[in-house]
């Protein structure tokens, strides 16, 4: 008897034990990791401790560095054990993710009042975790809180954690270009191997998916703790998987696992597992999917329950794609009994997988795809139900369009049109409501934008006061010898490049000069050539005195030619004198094919204007020998000066011969090429001396008439000096 008392007591006793390690067990689960931030300093003083021992029982450790901060991950309810050679251990219970402040009593006291630098690095750590309280609530309250932050920073490292979090608050507001730019400036204050993470995180969620492996392969992992070497093996296979490289991916998953396990990182091995079992399921490998799946979900079912149903739906949408419908179905529904367990504690946002409405859709979709229309509507109807009480209209949308194709497939087609109508009123509804939110989401980009702008404006500012100050309080014989040094460098510079913009003003200057002369150089054989040509006429012809006296007037127009090759502009009287003499020329061999007349406006003071020598002569040629020449009456010549403002006058040079198009066509090869050839030289002449004296010449070139003879019109636009 006493024997079966003893044995009963013992199997009480088991029983006893045994529930309550399952009650442990349960707390344990529902108490999800996260990252904690503290401080140990001396209660007097303020000074920062470094080397202090931080360990939670059982779990991680780290140490205090040179500025006296840590951080550890922790879980609500663990005790930290705080110990250094210098104060008596500190024992502290974990109640949330506010940032711990350790004061301890030194050994030895400093004499120095340190108070006010203890009351700014308080007031400055109140304000940050101000702003991570507020960071997933209110976007703008949060860097309001920290704009005022950074104005209290007095050093590099507080400045480095100001915009750390701000880089949080960005990310998790998905304004990742922002978050990229806070990290860097995190960085640039105060290297660190958590924000280097942050920052790879930051560019992958911006799709730089480059940048972030440069970020993640630029960290050295000797320095990095096991928590962080798995997380660069973790983002490094995320990345990859973002990309489509599903190899890389999987072989630093298993990289972050091997770690993990080795280190018994619980959370991480889980998330490990689940995420190779995914990365192999989308290559393809379903059969090596399933493993890990196995091993995520045992693993999560010893974690929290949150964790457990993430990973019941990741597992049930693995057996949706592989259309293994009854395990799927049995998975969801498991996962929905621990969502509404987890509901009776807290709200879960409509975004989250983990939503009723949502695995009751995904149910009712898995027993349509089974063709089990009696099961698939009610889940179906119970996810609209739901949604529609969750202002889910995304869901609903869904669900609705989904049990619209139920009822058509059942054959009820009377119920598959009134579902599809009230489908159609959701959609109208989701329109409506999108519009809205993508007018919230530009204003609230905008102000984070406005904000953002205030900061680093915020931070110019700061740093050029400090500029200031620091030139104007602490400035020595160095700093001004460095000073007048970079002036002087500077002058010199200056200088220098003063001479050479001169040089080279020179040098094209003169290789302007040299276009010209030899663009006048061409222009004057090619005029003396006609010019004989006409004389050889006159001899062949025997009319020997004629010949003699165009001879003579052609000598004379030959020196004034000549006399003016050197020169970029002559005075307008000048041209005019040449030009009455050429066209007399030209009208005395040809005064049976046109009569010519110039008129210059009396209010013109021909004097006050300067133009280049030989540019209208080529036209007066043009419009005798290729246009008046083959007229078959008798043509006419007009050149005008006429006054455009007080600054400009236009020459007119207008014949009414052939015109240019039936001229081209009577030309021979030969002639077409010196005209174009002449032609091309006037243009550039022009395009180089309106480079060289700000547009002084404009020339257009039109039909003068509309007629069988079309004629041509050149209109010369000059301005005064």
């Amino acid at each position: 008897m006493r024997a079966i008392i003893k044995y009963g007591a013992i199997i009480i006793l088991c029983i006893l034990t045994q529930n309550i390690q399952a009650q442990k067990n349960d707390i344990q689960k529902e108490a999800p990791r996260f990252t904690v931030r503290g401080s140990v300093r001396e209660s007097d003083t303020y000074k920062p401790i470094s080397k202090v021992n931080v360990e939670v029982n059982g779990g991680a450790y780290t140490v205090t560095g040179s500025d006296g901060e840590f951080r550890i991950q922790v879980k609500k309810g663990d005790e930290l054990v705080i110990r250094h050679k210098d104060f008596e251990t500190v024992y502290y219970t974990i109640q949330n993710d506010e940032r711990i402040l350790v004061d301890v009593k030194p050994a030895f006291k400093e004499r120095v009042s340190r108070s006010k630098y203890k009351r700014n690095i308080q007031n400055f750590n109140a304000l940050i975790d101000s702003a991570v309280a507020y960071q997933k609530k209110d976007a703008e309250k949060s860097i309001e809180f920290l704009t005022e932050a950074l104005l209290q920073s007095s050093s590099s490292k507080e400045n480095a954690d100001a915009y750390e979090v701000l880089g949080d608050v960005y990310k998790h507001w998905k304004q990742y270009d922002l978050a990229v730019s806070n990290y860097q400036i995190s960085i640039q204050n105060l290297a660190s191997n958590d924000v280097n993470l942050k920052l790879a995180e930051a560019y992958r969620n911006n799709k730089s998916y480059q940048e972030s492996i440069s970020v993640y392969r630029a960290l050295d992992t000797a320095t990095l703790s096991n928590w962080q070497l798995t997380g660069l093996y973790e983002g490094l296979g995320d990345t990859y998987s973002a990309i489509k490289d599903y190899a890389n991916a999987i072989d630093n998953y298993k990289k972050g696992l091997a770690v993990a396990q080795k280190h018994l990182l619980k959370p991480k091995i889980t998330d490990l597992n689940s995420k190779i079992a995914q990365t192999y399921n989308v290559s393809g490998k379903t059969n090596q999917a399933q493993d890990y799946f196995d091993n995520a979900l045992s693993l999560a079912n010893k974690e929290n329950k949150t964790r457990s149903v993430k990973e019941k739906i990741t597992v049930a949408d693995f057996q949706s794609t592989n259309r293994l419908y009854d395990d799927e179905i049995e998975m969801r529904k498991e996962a929905l009994k621990d969502i509404e367990a987890i509901e009776m504690e807290a709200e879960i946002d409509n975004e989250s997988a983990l939503t009723s409405q949502k695995q009751n859709y995904k149910i009712g979709s898995a027993y349509f795809a089974q063709k089990d229309y009696g099961n698939a509507i009610p889940y179906l109807e119970k996810s609209i139900k739901e949604a529609s009480k969750k202002e889910d209209l995304i869901v609903k949308k869904d669900a609705t369009r989904k049990l619209s194709d139920v009822y058509y497939d059942s054959g009820d087609y009377k119920m598959a049109l009134d579902t599809y109508k009230a489908y159609t009123e959701v959609v109208d509804e989701l329109y409506i409501k999108k519009e809205q939110e993508l007018s919230q989401a530009a204003r609230f980009s905008k102000n984070i934008t406005e904000t953002q702008n205030r900061i680093t404006t915020l931070e110019s500012d700061k740093k050029l006061s400090e500029s200031l100050f620091q030139l104007t309080t602490e400035r020595n014989k160095r700093q001004e010898l460095i000073i007048y040094s970079l002036i002087g460098g500077v002058l010199l510079l200056l200088v220098t490049a003063y001479f050479m913009y001169k040089y080279i003003k020179q040098q094209r200057l003169a290789n302007n000069l040299l276009a010209l002369k030899s663009l006048r150089s061409q222009m004057n054989p090619h005029f003396i050539f006609n010019a004989l040509n006409s004389v050889n006429s006159f001899i062949a012809s025997n009319d020997e005195r004629t010949a003699n006296k165009y001879l003579s007037d052609f000598s004379q127009l030959m020196r004034a030619v000549l006399e003016n090759s050197d020169e970029d502009f002559i005075s307008l009287k000048k041209e005019i004198e040449l030009l009455e003499l050429y066209t007399k020329l030209e009208h005395f061999r040809f005064q049976d094919k046109f009569d010519y007349e110039i008129t210059i406006e009396e209010s013109i003071k021909i004097d006050e204007y300067q133009i280049p020598p030989m540019l209208l002569q080529p036209y007066i040629e043009n419009a005798v020998w290729h246009g008046l020449r083959y007229k078959l009456g008798k043509g006419h010549l007009d050149i005008s000066i006429t006054k455009k403002n007080d600054n400009e006058i236009t020459i007119t040079i207008a014949d009414d011969g052939i015109g240019r198009i039936r001229s081209k066509a009577l030309k021979t090869e030969h002639q077409k090429k010196q005209n174009s050839k002449g032609m091309g030289n006037i243009k550039k002449r022009v395009a180089i001396l309106n480079d060289m004296y700000k547009d002084k010449v404009d020339v257009f070139v039109d039909d003068f008439q509309e007629a069988e003879d079309v004629g041509t019109k050149v209109v010369v636009t000059l301005k005064k000096d």
